[in-house]
């Protein structure tokens, strides 16, 4: 379970970059009141935890990937 939320969070700060990069617009801070206030501090946070927890995704075995 932690794996998905960590995922999720990972793709909505995907989704935020895209979207600073393309059309310069963050979403996060449009939406919680500015890149400073506290609640746009704790998505970033929250997406930045979520990214670092994808880490271990990467390295993670997956029995359901091996072939028999």
């Amino acid at each position: 379970m932690l794996d998905k939320i960590a995922l999720a969070l990972t793709i909505i700060g995907g989704i935020n970059w895209g979207l600073i990069g393309i059309f310069q617009f963050d979403l996060v801070a449009w939406i919680f009141g500015g890149q400073g206030s506290i609640f746009s501090r704790i998505i970033y946070t929250l997406v930045a935890l979520g990214a670092i927890w994808s880490i271990s995704l990467l390295f993670k075995n997956d029995s359901s990937r091996e072939l028999r």
